[in-house]
């Protein structure tokens, strides 16, 4: 809630919301006054199934595409909740809209964690009228983040890794022993840019597992 005391122009959610059956009212209540700001939301794979206990070191294993889900979430009522509040829903949608005269193009993707990302549903050129085009994923894969620069989009926000699940420490800060996706570690939170691609910013999310 303390966010909205920083007064952003655009709120821009990479999913993970839930993790409960019982968690709209919660998350609705929570993001209350973002609510009143423009926005836009992608999910995440604990939007869609709740998560179930799992032997965590199976992060730091190679990922075979086995996923272990918990019960199926209540992720309909969560979007109808956040448009009918106006923020927008951008998985598999493209969007433009002005803020503060400056007009933003921005697409999405559902979440590749579960392969329900479909990128050839949002690619092509940003907007010619776009002064700035804006990509959002949950799960920063490769895949997505190759088709995004492709299309030479200038930011890519994305969430997923929460950090890197585990970070050890070491020389300038912390390492993340991995991003529970193919996106390398070093790239696991905050702001980075490779040579001809667009910025990304993967955010480590904010507040609590059940």
């Amino acid at each position: 809630k303390s966010l909205a005391s920083l007064q952003p122009d655009l709120v821009i959610s990479t999913g993970d919301f839930l993790a409960d059956k019982q968690a709209v009212p919660v998350v609705i209540e929570a993001l209350d006054s973002l609510l009143d700001i423009p926005g836009l939301f992608v999910f995440g794979s604990n939007d869609y199934y709740a998560p179930k206990p799992k032997n965590p070191f199976s992060y730091l294993m190679k990922d075979h595409g086995r996923r272990i889900l918990g019960q199926e979430l209540p992720w309909q009522e969560l979007s109808h909740q956040l448009t009918h509040r106006g923020w927008k829903n951008i998985n598999h949608s493209r969007a433009l809209i002005k803020i503060k005269e400056t007009m933003i193009e921005l697409r999405g993707t559902d979440d590749a964690h579960l392969d329900r990302d479909n990128y050839e549903e949002v690619a092509g050129k940003a907007d010619a009228s776009a002064a700035i085009a804006i990509g959002v994923t949950h799960a920063p894969y490769l895949r997505i983040l190759q088709s995004m620069s492709a299309d030479n989009l200038d930011v890519i926000f994305a969430g997923h890794t929460h950090g890197g699940q585990v970070r050890l420490p070491w020389f300038g800060g912390s390492k993340a022993l991995t991003t529970n996706c193919d996106l390398p570690n070093w790239r696991a939170r905050g702001v980075t840019k490779l040579a001809n691609e667009p910025w990304l910013n993967v955010s480590a999310g904010m507040g609590t597992s059940p």
